[in-house]
């Protein structure tokens, strides 16, 4: 799999050890920097992480920033793009499994070590449970994307709405 890693100044030590865990599970790692804790602003390495996975030259991309949010709204701007903002394995799983997310997010202030590690793993590893109602919800945030009501969407079969 290939996958884009990109931080701010304040993730980027967390990047690093990122990157680590990614290459040693035998993952090709495209890194958009930075590459120093010298100040910098997430939007500039958000904004190309995100392209190269809505342009499809990377399957995925892990994006950290102090607390997360700034990455994943930047990211989020991008069509194509769920980024998600991960705490624990629970939410990354989730994200993977019923929102399809395609960008984590990770704040280095908030999490430890450990718990990235396993964050990460958790989140590469969940597959996106496609169909029925997950796909259809996905198809609605598309929807969205392109400024249309996600209420219109009629899905294919009966175009009757699933729990």
């Amino acid at each position: 799999m290939k996958i884009a890693v990109g931080a701010d100044h304040r993730g980027h030590a967390v990047k690093e050890k990122i990157v680590v865990l990614l290459n040693e599970r035998s993952h090709e790692v495209i890194d958009m920097g930075t590459n120093s804790s010298k100040s910098c602003d997430y939007p500039d390495v958000a904004f190309p992480a995100a392209c190269a996975v809505a342009d499809g030259k990377v399957d995925f991309a892990v994006l950290v920033c102090g607390s997360g949010i700034g990455m994943s709204i930047c990211a989020n701007k991008v069509s194509g793009v769920r980024a998600a903002l991960c705490h624990d394995e629970l939410t990354a799983q989730m994200s993977r499994r019923h929102n399809n997310a395609n960008i984590l997010c990770l704040a280095s202030d908030v999490l430890g070590d450990e718990l990235i590690r396993r964050i990460v793993c958790s989140w590469i590893d969940t597959e996106f449970d496609g169909g029925g109602r997950h796909e259809r919800r996905v198809r609605k945030i598309n929807c969205i994307e392109e400024q249309e009501d996600p209420n219109c969407y009629v899905s294919e079969g009966n175009g009757l709405a699933e729990a």
